[in-house]
Protein backbone atom coordinates (compact mmCIF):
# COMPACT_ATOMS: atom_id res chain seq x y z
CA UNK A 1 0.00 0.00 0.00
CA UNK A 2 2.85 2.09 0.73
CA UNK A 3 4.27 4.07 -2.84
CA UNK A 4 6.02 6.17 -3.67
CA UNK A 5 4.12 9.57 -5.03
CA UNK A 6 5.26 13.48 -5.46
CA UNK A 7 3.95 15.69 -2.89
CA UNK A 8 0.58 18.04 -3.06
CA UNK A 9 1.04 21.18 -4.88
CA UNK A 10 -0.06 23.22 -7.46
CA UNK A 11 2.38 23.97 -10.46
CA UNK A 12 2.26 26.56 -13.42
CA UNK A 13 0.51 25.28 -16.51
CA UNK A 14 3.69 23.26 -18.22
CA UNK A 15 2.74 20.28 -19.76
CA UNK A 16 6.07 19.62 -21.67
CA UNK A 17 7.80 18.04 -17.81
CA UNK A 18 6.76 16.24 -14.91
CA UNK A 19 6.95 17.01 -11.25
CA UNK A 20 8.43 14.50 -9.22
CA UNK A 21 9.99 13.58 -6.43
CA UNK A 22 10.64 10.60 -3.83
CA UNK A 23 8.53 9.98 -1.54
CA UNK A 24 7.44 7.10 0.31
CA UNK A 25 3.61 7.69 0.75
CA UNK A 26 0.31 5.91 1.95
CA UNK A 27 -3.03 6.38 0.63
CA UNK A 28 -3.58 8.57 3.34
CA UNK A 29 -1.87 10.88 1.94
CA UNK A 30 1.48 12.87 0.60
CA UNK A 31 3.51 12.67 3.64
CA UNK A 32 6.50 14.38 2.14
CA UNK A 33 9.00 15.73 -0.81
CA UNK A 34 12.54 15.50 -1.10
CA UNK A 35 14.83 18.34 -2.89
CA UNK A 36 13.39 19.72 -5.77
CA UNK A 37 14.78 18.90 -9.07
CA UNK A 38 13.04 18.89 -12.50
CA UNK A 39 12.96 15.49 -14.69
CA UNK A 40 11.92 13.89 -17.78
CA UNK A 41 10.98 10.26 -16.52
CA UNK A 42 9.17 6.80 -17.72
CA UNK A 43 6.19 5.21 -15.69
CA UNK A 44 7.00 4.56 -12.30
CA UNK A 45 5.25 1.46 -10.71
CA UNK A 46 3.31 3.99 -8.96
CA UNK A 47 2.35 6.90 -10.65
CA UNK A 48 3.39 10.47 -8.95
CA UNK A 49 0.96 13.54 -9.25
CA UNK A 50 2.33 16.67 -11.04
CA UNK A 51 4.68 18.34 -8.32
CA UNK A 52 8.27 19.43 -7.61
CA UNK A 53 11.00 17.43 -6.72
CA UNK A 54 12.10 13.77 -8.61
CA UNK A 55 13.17 10.49 -7.84
CA UNK A 56 14.36 7.59 -10.29
CA UNK A 57 11.01 5.73 -11.67
CA UNK A 58 10.77 2.05 -12.16
CA UNK A 59 8.76 0.52 -14.90
CA UNK A 60 4.81 0.48 -14.25
CA UNK A 61 5.17 -3.04 -13.78
CA UNK A 62 8.51 -4.16 -12.94
CA UNK A 63 7.46 -5.20 -9.85
CA UNK A 64 5.92 -8.25 -10.70
CA UNK A 65 3.97 -10.19 -7.46
CA UNK A 66 4.39 -14.12 -7.42
CA UNK A 67 2.31 -16.22 -9.36
CA UNK A 68 0.39 -17.59 -6.40
CA UNK A 69 -0.32 -14.35 -5.09
CA UNK A 70 -1.95 -13.51 -8.40
CA UNK A 71 -3.43 -16.72 -9.22
CA UNK A 72 -5.67 -16.94 -5.52
CA UNK A 73 -6.40 -13.49 -6.45
CA UNK A 74 -7.61 -13.70 -10.02
CA UNK A 75 -9.66 -17.41 -8.60
CA UNK A 76 -11.43 -15.55 -6.09
CA UNK A 77 -12.27 -12.65 -8.06
CA UNK A 78 -13.39 -14.93 -10.62
CA UNK A 79 -15.48 -16.71 -8.35
CA UNK A 80 -17.48 -13.10 -7.27
CA UNK A 81 -17.93 -12.06 -10.40
CA UNK A 82 -19.65 -15.11 -11.48
CA UNK A 83 -21.82 -14.33 -8.04
CA UNK A 84 -21.68 -10.55 -7.90
CA UNK A 85 -25.69 -9.63 -8.96
CA UNK A 86 -24.94 -5.49 -7.72
CA UNK A 87 -28.31 -5.55 -6.10
CA UNK A 88 -30.48 -7.14 -8.35
CA UNK A 89 -32.65 -9.54 -6.92
CA UNK A 90 -34.57 -10.66 -10.49
CA UNK A 91 -33.28 -11.16 -13.99
CA UNK A 92 -34.71 -12.45 -16.81
CA UNK A 93 -33.16 -14.60 -19.77
CA UNK A 94 -34.12 -12.85 -23.02
CA UNK A 95 -31.80 -11.52 -24.99
CA UNK A 96 -28.84 -12.35 -22.61
CA UNK A 97 -25.76 -10.35 -23.17
CA UNK A 98 -22.10 -12.24 -21.95
CA UNK A 99 -19.59 -9.86 -20.50
CA UNK A 100 -16.68 -10.36 -23.31
CA UNK A 101 -13.67 -8.63 -23.11
CA UNK A 102 -10.20 -8.43 -23.13
CA UNK A 103 -10.17 -7.34 -20.12
CA UNK A 104 -10.76 -10.64 -18.74
CA UNK A 105 -10.88 -13.89 -19.73
CA UNK A 106 -13.89 -14.51 -17.62
CA UNK A 107 -17.21 -15.60 -18.13
CA UNK A 108 -19.93 -14.13 -16.72
CA UNK A 109 -23.20 -16.62 -16.25
CA UNK A 110 -26.65 -15.53 -18.34
CA UNK A 111 -27.98 -15.41 -14.77
CA UNK A 112 -26.00 -12.74 -13.84
CA UNK A 113 -26.07 -9.37 -13.32
CA UNK A 114 -24.87 -8.82 -16.52
CA UNK A 115 -27.74 -10.46 -17.70
CA UNK A 116 -29.51 -7.82 -20.45
CA UNK A 117 -33.49 -9.02 -20.93
CA UNK A 118 -36.11 -6.88 -23.09
CA UNK A 119 -37.78 -5.67 -20.17
CA UNK A 120 -34.64 -4.16 -18.95
CA UNK A 121 -34.21 -2.18 -22.66
CA UNK A 122 -37.36 -0.94 -22.70
CA UNK A 123 -37.22 0.64 -19.71
CA UNK A 124 -34.62 2.68 -19.97
CA UNK A 125 -35.99 5.95 -20.22
CA UNK A 126 -38.53 4.90 -17.28
CA UNK A 127 -35.48 4.33 -15.08
CA UNK A 128 -33.58 7.29 -16.48
CA UNK A 129 -36.32 9.55 -15.00
CA UNK A 130 -36.33 7.58 -11.94
CA UNK A 131 -32.33 7.98 -11.15
CA UNK A 132 -32.52 12.15 -12.00
CA UNK A 133 -35.39 11.95 -9.33
CA UNK A 134 -33.35 10.01 -6.76
CA UNK A 135 -30.16 11.77 -7.64
CA UNK A 136 -32.22 14.98 -7.24
CA UNK A 137 -33.26 13.35 -3.61
CA UNK A 138 -29.67 12.91 -2.99
CA UNK A 139 -28.94 15.89 -2.93
CA UNK A 140 -31.30 17.58 -1.42
CA UNK A 141 -30.71 15.00 1.56
CA UNK A 142 -26.87 16.00 1.46
CA UNK A 143 -27.90 19.68 2.19
CA UNK A 144 -30.78 19.15 4.34
CA UNK A 145 -29.21 16.04 6.40
CA UNK A 146 -25.87 16.74 6.17
CA UNK A 147 -24.22 19.35 8.32
CA UNK A 148 -22.12 21.87 6.96
CA UNK A 149 -18.54 22.47 7.02
CA UNK A 150 -18.93 24.84 10.42
CA UNK A 151 -21.29 22.80 12.19
CA UNK A 152 -18.69 19.90 11.31
CA UNK A 153 -15.72 21.40 12.46
CA UNK A 154 -17.79 22.43 15.29
CA UNK A 155 -19.29 18.78 16.24
CA UNK A 156 -15.76 17.43 16.27
CA UNK A 157 -14.30 18.77 19.13
CA UNK A 158 -11.03 20.37 18.83
CA UNK A 159 -8.08 19.34 21.08
CA UNK A 160 -10.09 15.96 21.92
CA UNK A 161 -6.74 14.17 21.03
CA UNK A 162 -2.98 14.31 22.04
CA UNK A 163 -0.30 12.21 21.00
CA UNK A 164 -0.25 10.34 25.24
CA UNK A 165 -3.88 8.88 23.67
CA UNK A 166 -2.43 6.56 21.27
CA UNK A 167 0.24 3.61 21.37
CA UNK A 168 2.14 3.54 18.21
CA UNK A 169 2.50 0.04 16.54
CA UNK A 170 3.80 0.15 13.68
CA UNK A 171 5.10 2.46 10.65
CA UNK A 172 3.12 2.56 7.26
CA UNK A 173 4.83 4.76 5.72
CA UNK A 174 7.78 7.47 5.03
CA UNK A 175 8.86 10.33 3.87
CA UNK A 176 10.77 13.75 4.08
CA UNK A 177 7.70 15.45 6.02
CA UNK A 178 7.97 12.80 8.38
CA UNK A 179 5.44 9.39 8.93
CA UNK A 180 2.57 7.48 8.61
CA UNK A 181 1.96 4.93 11.84
CA UNK A 182 -0.14 2.39 12.97
CA UNK A 183 -1.87 3.43 16.51
CA UNK A 184 -4.04 2.06 19.17
CA UNK A 185 -6.20 3.74 20.99
CA UNK A 186 -5.43 3.71 24.81
CA UNK A 187 -9.15 4.64 25.70
CA UNK A 188 -11.33 2.42 22.81
CA UNK A 189 -8.42 0.59 22.26
CA UNK A 190 -9.62 0.74 18.54
CA UNK A 191 -6.39 1.01 15.42
CA UNK A 192 -6.10 4.36 13.69
CA UNK A 193 -3.75 5.84 11.32
CA UNK A 194 -1.91 9.12 12.76
CA UNK A 195 -0.28 11.20 10.06
CA UNK A 196 3.26 13.30 11.11
CA UNK A 197 3.56 16.13 9.42
CA UNK A 198 7.23 18.23 10.25
CA UNK A 199 6.23 21.47 10.64
CA UNK A 200 9.81 22.97 10.40
CA UNK A 201 10.37 20.90 7.15
CA UNK A 202 6.10 21.86 5.35
CA UNK A 203 7.25 26.11 5.95
CA UNK A 204 10.69 25.13 4.30
CA UNK A 205 8.65 23.74 1.56
CA UNK A 206 6.35 26.47 1.33
CA UNK A 207 3.28 23.37 1.70
CA UNK A 208 1.19 24.55 4.83
CA UNK A 209 -1.25 26.24 2.40
CA UNK A 210 -1.69 21.93 1.04
CA UNK A 211 -1.39 21.10 4.50
CA UNK A 212 -4.39 23.19 5.88
CA UNK A 213 -6.49 22.51 2.55
CA UNK A 214 -6.51 18.44 3.18
CA UNK A 215 -7.31 18.90 6.72
CA UNK A 216 -10.24 21.46 5.52
CA UNK A 217 -11.40 19.09 2.94
CA UNK A 218 -11.42 15.95 4.88
CA UNK A 219 -12.81 17.75 8.08
CA UNK A 220 -16.00 18.98 5.79
CA UNK A 221 -16.63 15.51 4.46
CA UNK A 222 -18.48 12.09 5.49
CA UNK A 223 -19.54 9.30 3.23
CA UNK A 224 -19.20 6.30 3.30
CA UNK A 225 -16.56 5.38 0.62
CA UNK A 226 -14.56 8.19 1.63
CA UNK A 227 -11.95 8.21 4.49
CA UNK A 228 -12.82 9.54 7.73
CA UNK A 229 -10.46 12.19 9.74
CA UNK A 230 -11.29 12.10 12.99
CA UNK A 231 -9.21 14.89 14.22
CA UNK A 232 -6.26 16.82 14.27
CA UNK A 233 -3.71 17.84 16.70
CA UNK A 234 -0.50 19.31 16.67
CA UNK A 235 2.31 20.31 19.43
CA UNK A 236 5.65 22.15 19.17
CA UNK A 237 7.76 19.94 16.39
CA UNK A 238 4.63 18.40 14.59
CA UNK A 239 1.42 18.00 13.16
CA UNK A 240 -0.93 14.93 13.65
CA UNK A 241 -3.33 14.24 11.57
CA UNK A 242 -5.63 11.22 12.74
CA UNK A 243 -7.33 8.74 10.19
CA UNK A 244 -9.10 5.39 9.54
CA UNK A 245 -7.16 2.48 9.38
CA UNK A 246 -7.73 1.19 5.98
CA UNK A 247 -6.95 -2.31 6.11
CA UNK A 248 -7.68 -4.00 2.80
CA UNK A 249 -4.94 -2.09 1.00
CA UNK A 250 -5.00 -0.25 -2.41
CA UNK A 251 -6.77 -0.71 -5.31
CA UNK A 252 -4.00 -0.84 -7.31
CA UNK A 253 -2.00 -3.96 -5.44
CA UNK A 254 -5.34 -5.62 -5.72
CA UNK A 255 -5.38 -4.42 -9.98
CA UNK A 256 -1.94 -5.11 -10.33
CA UNK A 257 -1.96 -9.25 -8.93
CA UNK A 258 -4.93 -9.92 -10.81
CA UNK A 259 -4.04 -8.04 -14.30
CA UNK A 260 -7.05 -6.74 -14.87
CA UNK A 261 -10.70 -6.56 -13.92
CA UNK A 262 -13.51 -8.91 -15.37
CA UNK A 263 -16.79 -6.56 -16.33
CA UNK A 264 -18.60 -7.11 -13.17
CA UNK A 265 -16.30 -6.33 -10.49
CA UNK A 266 -14.78 -3.10 -12.64
CA UNK A 267 -18.36 -1.99 -12.54
CA UNK A 268 -18.44 -2.44 -9.02
CA UNK A 269 -15.55 -0.39 -7.93
CA UNK A 270 -16.77 2.05 -10.35
CA UNK A 271 -20.37 2.48 -9.18
CA UNK A 272 -18.99 3.67 -5.44
CA UNK A 273 -16.16 6.27 -7.27
CA UNK A 274 -18.88 7.94 -8.93
CA UNK A 275 -21.12 7.92 -5.70
CA UNK A 276 -18.06 9.54 -4.01
CA UNK A 277 -17.39 11.67 -6.89
CA UNK A 278 -21.28 12.87 -7.05
CA UNK A 279 -21.05 13.69 -3.31
CA UNK A 280 -17.87 15.86 -3.12
CA UNK A 281 -19.44 17.52 -5.96
CA UNK A 282 -22.44 17.98 -4.31
CA UNK A 283 -20.17 20.38 -1.74
CA UNK A 284 -18.08 22.39 -4.48
CA UNK A 285 -15.21 19.89 -4.06
CA UNK A 286 -12.87 19.19 -6.99
CA UNK A 287 -11.02 16.10 -6.10
CA UNK A 288 -8.19 15.98 -8.76
CA UNK A 289 -6.50 13.29 -8.05
CA UNK A 290 -8.36 9.95 -9.35
CA UNK A 291 -6.59 6.45 -9.68
CA UNK A 292 -6.29 2.88 -7.98
CA UNK A 293 -3.70 3.95 -6.13
CA UNK A 294 -5.76 6.74 -3.72
CA UNK A 295 -8.79 4.13 -3.51
CA UNK A 296 -8.47 1.75 -0.18
CA UNK A 297 -10.24 -1.10 0.12
CA UNK A 298 -11.76 -1.73 3.91
CA UNK A 299 -12.04 -4.72 5.88
CA UNK A 300 -15.66 -5.31 4.16
CA UNK A 301 -14.24 -4.55 0.65
CA UNK A 302 -15.53 -1.38 -0.21
CA UNK A 303 -14.08 1.62 -1.28
CA UNK A 304 -12.50 4.29 0.88
CA UNK A 305 -11.21 7.29 -1.37
CA UNK A 306 -8.49 8.81 0.19
CA UNK A 307 -5.19 11.62 -0.39
CA UNK A 308 -6.77 14.77 -0.46
CA UNK A 309 -3.63 16.56 -1.07
CA UNK A 310 -5.20 18.16 -4.42
CA UNK A 311 -9.25 18.57 -3.55
CA UNK A 312 -10.15 22.13 -3.69
CA UNK A 313 -13.16 23.96 -3.10
CA UNK A 314 -14.59 24.68 -6.95
CA UNK A 315 -17.79 26.30 -7.67
CA UNK A 316 -17.15 27.15 -11.00
CA UNK A 317 -13.67 26.71 -12.20
CA UNK A 318 -9.96 26.18 -11.83
CA UNK A 319 -6.86 26.35 -13.72
CA UNK A 320 -4.17 25.00 -11.99
CA UNK A 321 -2.21 22.11 -12.88
CA UNK A 322 -1.89 18.97 -10.77
CA UNK A 323 -3.01 15.46 -10.56
CA UNK A 324 -1.65 12.33 -12.17
CA UNK A 325 -0.68 12.47 -16.19
CA UNK A 326 -2.28 9.40 -17.11
CA UNK A 327 -5.47 10.85 -15.65
CA UNK A 328 -5.00 14.30 -16.63
CA UNK A 329 -8.01 15.77 -18.72
CA UNK A 330 -7.21 17.58 -22.03
CA UNK A 331 -8.47 21.02 -20.93
CA UNK A 332 -5.63 20.69 -17.86
CA UNK A 333 -3.63 19.50 -20.53
CA UNK A 334 -4.36 22.60 -23.54
CA UNK A 335 -3.83 25.21 -20.35
CA UNK A 336 -7.32 25.99 -20.11
CA UNK A 337 -10.22 26.56 -17.38
CA UNK A 338 -11.65 23.64 -15.95
CA UNK A 339 -14.48 22.57 -14.04
CA UNK A 340 -15.43 19.43 -11.63
CA UNK A 341 -15.81 17.59 -14.72
CA UNK A 342 -11.96 16.91 -14.83
CA UNK A 343 -13.61 13.58 -12.11
CA UNK A 344 -15.66 12.34 -14.41
CA UNK A 345 -12.80 12.19 -16.98
CA UNK A 346 -10.71 10.45 -14.64
CA UNK A 347 -13.16 8.35 -13.94
CA UNK A 348 -13.43 6.98 -17.81
CA UNK A 349 -9.60 6.03 -17.44
CA UNK A 350 -10.46 4.55 -13.90
CA UNK A 351 -12.24 1.81 -15.78
CA UNK A 352 -10.26 1.53 -19.04
CA UNK A 353 -7.49 0.67 -16.49
CA UNK A 354 -9.47 -1.71 -14.64
CA UNK A 355 -10.77 -3.23 -17.41
CA UNK A 356 -7.30 -3.81 -19.41
CA UNK A 357 -4.60 -3.68 -17.03
CA UNK A 358 -3.64 -0.70 -18.82
CA UNK A 359 -4.50 3.29 -18.70
CA UNK A 360 -5.72 3.93 -22.01
CA UNK A 361 -2.75 5.97 -23.57
CA UNK A 362 -0.26 3.80 -22.14
CA UNK A 363 2.81 2.78 -24.27
CA UNK A 364 6.56 1.17 -22.68
CA UNK A 365 9.03 3.82 -21.46
CA UNK A 366 6.28 6.39 -23.35
CA UNK A 367 7.36 10.70 -22.50
CA UNK A 368 5.32 13.07 -20.82
CA UNK A 369 5.35 15.03 -24.17
CA UNK A 370 3.81 12.34 -26.22
CA UNK A 371 1.47 10.91 -23.19
CA UNK A 372 -0.03 14.66 -23.28
CA UNK A 373 0.10 14.42 -26.88
CA UNK A 374 -1.89 11.14 -27.10
CA UNK A 375 -4.40 12.91 -24.35
CA UNK A 376 -5.02 16.19 -26.10
CA UNK A 377 -5.91 14.14 -29.68
CA UNK A 378 -8.50 12.34 -27.41
CA UNK A 379 -9.99 8.72 -27.47
CA UNK A 380 -9.34 8.32 -31.14
CA UNK A 381 -5.89 7.34 -30.69
CA UNK A 382 -6.33 4.73 -28.18
CA UNK A 383 -5.97 1.19 -29.08
CA UNK A 384 -9.40 -0.83 -27.83
CA UNK A 385 -9.51 -4.39 -26.19
CA UNK A 386 -12.92 -5.91 -26.66
CA UNK A 387 -14.73 -4.43 -23.49
CA UNK A 388 -18.58 -4.74 -23.25
CA UNK A 389 -20.07 -2.16 -26.01
CA UNK A 390 -21.75 -0.70 -22.55
CA UNK A 391 -18.78 -0.14 -20.84
CA UNK A 392 -16.56 1.41 -24.03
CA UNK A 393 -19.18 4.11 -24.59
CA UNK A 394 -19.12 4.98 -21.19
CA UNK A 395 -15.92 5.18 -21.18
CA UNK A 396 -16.32 7.13 -24.56
CA UNK A 397 -18.89 9.67 -22.71
CA UNK A 398 -16.52 10.31 -19.94
CA UNK A 399 -13.50 11.13 -22.04
CA UNK A 400 -15.18 13.56 -24.31
CA UNK A 401 -12.78 16.30 -25.11
CA UNK A 402 -15.23 19.05 -25.27
CA UNK A 403 -16.14 19.13 -21.09
CA UNK A 404 -19.51 20.84 -22.09
CA UNK A 405 -20.28 17.24 -23.86
CA UNK A 406 -18.64 15.22 -21.41
CA UNK A 407 -21.05 12.91 -19.37
CA UNK A 408 -21.67 14.25 -15.46
CA UNK A 409 -21.44 17.56 -17.02
CA UNK A 410 -24.80 18.02 -18.64
CA UNK A 411 -27.52 18.86 -17.81
CA UNK A 412 -28.88 15.79 -15.66
CA UNK A 413 -25.36 15.83 -13.88
CA UNK A 414 -24.32 12.38 -12.53
CA UNK A 415 -28.01 11.19 -13.32
CA UNK A 416 -26.75 10.69 -16.50
CA UNK A 417 -23.78 8.49 -15.28
CA UNK A 418 -26.25 6.26 -12.77
CA UNK A 419 -28.44 5.81 -15.48
CA UNK A 420 -26.17 4.63 -18.17
CA UNK A 421 -26.78 1.03 -19.72
CA UNK A 422 -23.75 -0.10 -18.34
CA UNK A 423 -24.96 0.54 -14.42
CA UNK A 424 -28.26 -0.74 -15.47
CA UNK A 425 -27.24 -3.78 -13.00
CA UNK A 426 -26.90 -1.50 -10.14
CA UNK A 427 -29.25 -0.83 -6.99
CA UNK A 428 -28.21 2.67 -5.72
CA UNK A 429 -29.53 2.71 -2.47
CA UNK A 430 -28.24 -0.59 -0.97
CA UNK A 431 -24.82 0.26 -2.53
CA UNK A 432 -24.60 3.49 -0.73
CA UNK A 433 -25.80 1.71 2.34
CA UNK A 434 -23.21 -0.90 1.49
CA UNK A 435 -25.52 -3.70 1.50
CA UNK A 436 -24.18 -5.35 -1.65
CA UNK A 437 -21.17 -7.92 -0.93
CA UNK A 438 -18.09 -6.90 -2.42
CA UNK A 439 -16.53 -8.85 -5.22
CA UNK A 440 -13.43 -9.04 -3.23
CA UNK A 441 -12.54 -9.59 0.58
CA UNK A 442 -9.41 -8.54 1.98
CA UNK A 443 -7.62 -11.38 3.63
CA UNK A 444 -7.26 -9.84 7.39
CA UNK A 445 -6.21 -11.57 10.16
CA UNK A 446 -7.94 -9.21 12.80
CA UNK A 447 -7.72 -6.17 14.03
CA UNK A 448 -4.61 -3.71 13.77
CA UNK A 449 -3.34 -6.44 11.07
CA UNK A 450 -0.81 -4.13 8.55
CA UNK A 451 0.22 -7.07 6.26
CA UNK A 452 -1.33 -4.98 3.49
CA UNK A 453 1.36 -1.99 3.90
CA UNK A 454 4.96 -2.94 3.31
CA UNK A 455 7.87 -2.91 6.11
CA UNK A 456 9.93 0.10 6.90
CA UNK A 457 12.32 0.23 9.41
CA UNK A 458 11.55 0.96 12.85
CA UNK A 459 13.83 4.44 14.25
CA UNK A 460 13.38 6.50 17.28
CA UNK A 461 11.54 8.99 15.56
CA UNK A 462 8.42 8.47 17.49
CA UNK A 463 10.07 8.80 20.62
CA UNK A 464 10.94 12.28 19.87
CA UNK A 465 7.45 13.11 19.33
CA UNK A 466 6.29 15.65 21.68
CA UNK A 467 9.30 17.12 23.28
CA UNK A 468 9.39 20.53 24.26
CA UNK A 469 10.84 22.26 21.63
CA UNK A 470 10.87 26.28 20.60
CA UNK A 471 7.85 26.37 18.06
CA UNK A 472 8.48 29.79 15.16
CA UNK A 473 5.68 27.80 13.55
CA UNK A 474 2.69 27.17 16.21
CA UNK A 475 0.64 30.31 14.47
CA UNK A 476 1.03 29.02 10.99
CA UNK A 477 -1.51 26.22 11.20
CA UNK A 478 -4.39 27.69 13.75
CA UNK A 479 -6.42 24.69 12.67
CA UNK A 480 -4.78 21.72 14.18
CA UNK A 481 -4.97 22.75 18.38
CA UNK A 482 -2.11 22.42 20.36
CA UNK A 483 -1.93 20.13 22.84
CA UNK A 484 0.42 18.63 25.65
CA UNK A 485 2.16 15.14 25.23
Amino acid sequence: MVRTRSRAVEVPICPLWEYNNKDEITGYGRVAPNEEQWTFISRPSRRRSLSPSSSTPSSLFSQRLKRSARRTVALMIKRMASKLHLGQSKHTNADTASTSSAASSYTVSSQSALSLSHEHRASISTQRTSLHEWVDSQKQAMQQDQPSTSEIQVRRAKGSYRLSDFIIQRTLGTGSFGRVHLVRSRHNMRFYAIKVLNKEKIVRMKQESHTRNEQAMLQAVQHPFIINLWGTFQDTANLYMVMDFVPGGELFTLLRRSNRFPDPVAKFYAAEVALALNYLHSKDIIYRDLKPENILLNFDGHIKIADFGFAKYCANTAWTLCGTPDYLAPEIIGNARYNKSVDWYALGVLIFEMLSGLPPFHEPDISPVVLYEKIAQGPSCIKWPAFHPNATDLILKFMERDPSKRFGNLQHGAGDVFAHPWFREVDWNKLLNREITAPYLPRIAGDGDASAFERYPEDNAAAQYGEATADPYGDRFPDFEYTSS
